[in-house]
């Protein structure tokens, strides 16, 4: 009853990868557990195809490599299982043949098995090259201590590449946020000098109308007088028609005189439709600086991969940067 039990545990705690009970056992998200070696060498083959992502073996839930974490809890009962001693009914159970029932004591060299000696016969093995276990445990050990190391340092490139891609995400979000906060101090800046030209151009155009009105009314203060002048004319020259025929020669001289000299001022006048000159960019000009912008920003974003990408925006702003400079 108790080997039964044992048996049990140990199939709970065997790695569902090479099939033994777990070496330094690594816990994912998704809560299964395998040997630290073998999800090593499960992560260098996601990490050898770009496209392949990381998933459980056993669920295939991705997962990230940072988030491995040692599952202390199962080492310990892993520890006791090795230290717990199956009766010999058990122990010989565990190495019988499963297909002939026959004592495992002979290693297959090109399948890397354990077999007996009935599938040593088979045709499955047949031309083989068998050995006793005893004769090639040392050599395995050996190779598998050496793979072990290999993994492990692989796993120490995986940090390191993780360090230096969280660097680098770090690095990137600092330089956006810098860009970020220089496209906003140029447009504050920009918005600044538009509302001073603004104003400015403003009291340009009150000054204007001030002078224009003040010439105006001097103009129609002198249309008065003359209006005035010809009104008066006119009634003397009424007053000599309806009068008798002395009155009407008497002096007529003088109201001719008068009569063909007068000449009327005209008053000064505004001119009409005249384009008005601005010192600051009217809209046209701000339209074609726009315009030229978003035409380099359309050429480079076809003749240019994504790599580049980054500096020339960082390149164009300093460009528009510069010409702001220009405008104001």
């Amino acid at each position: 009853m108790a080997s039964g039990i044992v048996v049990s545990l140990q199939e709970e705690v065997m790695c569902p990868i090479c099939l033994e009970l777990l070496t330094e056992p690594l816990s994912l998200d998704c809560g299964h557990s395998f040997c630290q070696a073998c999800i090593t060498a499960n992560n260098m083959v996601s990490m050898n195809d770009p496209d392949e992502d990381r998933r459980c073996p056993v669920c295939r839930i991705s997962y990230e490599p940072g988030n491995l974490r040692p599952n202390r809890h199962v080492a310990n009962i892993v520890q006791r299982l090795r230290e717990v001693k199956l009766s010999p009914e058990v122990e010989q159970e565990r190495h019988l043949c499963l297909r002939h029932g026959e004592k495992l004591m002979l290693f297959c060299e090109e399948d890397r098995e354990v077999i007996c000696w009935l599938c040593e016969r088979s045709q499955e093995h047949h031309g083989h090259h068998t050995f006793l276990m005893e004769e090639v445990a040392q050599d395995y050990q050996k190779k598998l201590q050496e793979a072990l190391e290999k993994l492990r340092e692989k796993q120490l490139e995986a940090e390191e590449l993780e360090v230096k891609v969280r660097a680098d995400i770090a690095a990137w979000k600092d330089q956006i946020q810098r860009e970020r906060e220089n496209v906003k101090a140029v447009f504050q800046k920009l918005r600044k000098n538009l509302k001073y030209e603004e104003v400015k151009e403003m009291q340009k155009l009150k000054r204007k109308e001030e002078v224009g009105l003040r010439n105006l009314a001097d103009s129609e203060h002198v249309l008065i007088q003359q209006s005035q002048l010809v009104r008066n004319l006119m009634s003397d020259v009424e007053r000599r028609l309806k009068g008798s025929t002395m009155e009407m020669l008497q002096d007529v001289n003088d109201i001719m005189k008068r009569s063909e000299t007068l000449t009327l001022k005209k008053p000064r006048t505004l001119p009409k439709g005249q384009r008005r000159t601005c010192s600051a960019l009217d809209l046209t000009d701000i339209q074609q600086v726009y315009n030229g912008l978003t035409d380099v920003q359309r050429y480079w974003g076809k003749e240019t991969s994504q790599d580049h990408q980054a500096t020339l925006f960082s390149s164009s702003f300093r460009c528009f940067h510069f010409l702001l400079g220009l405008i104001f």
